[in-house]
């Protein structure tokens, strides 16, 4: 068996992931156990139990709450992490990050306090891949 890390997203998954796809608009509390691809405006709050996926086209308006998360969209309001986060150089977070490890790509905006929980500090990297 190979046990390298699987650096892809939907390699990560592990199911069949919840999608919200660019140009839909949702109003509403969004809730889901297990991964969810966002490419569309939510406003309201999210759980999320597995990996959310913010698309650079997504904006997202209130609070998040997931397992994991990989962030490349906008997002107004916190965003609270119980494992890793990856925040590209795209995202733009108006708001109080938490994650036990954060990983952050110089270029990313983040306006408000970042807290990280675990051991780790705070890695900044230079994003190589363009266009998702």
């Amino acid at each position: 068996m190979n046990d390298a890390p699987r650096r892809r997203l939907l390699d990560r998954l592990g199911g069949t992931p919840s999608l919200l796809a660019e140009g839909c608009v949702i109003v509403g509390d969004v809730e889901t156990p297990g991964a969810l691809m966002c490419g569309a405006s939510v406003r309201g709050f999210g759980r999320i139990g597995g990996e959310l996926s913010l698309a650079p086209a997504a904006r997202w308006e209130g609070d998040i709450v997931a397992h994991r998360a990989a962030i490349a969209g906008h997002i107004d309001g916190s965003i609270t992490v119980s494992d890793r986060l990856e925040i590209a150089a795209t995202a733009v977070i108006r708001g109080r990050v938490a994650a036990r490890s954060i990983a952050m790509a110089r270029g990313a905006t983040i306006d408000g306090e970042i807290t990280v929980t675990g051991d780790e500090p705070l890695v900044e990297f230079e994003e190589k891949r363009h266009g998702g």
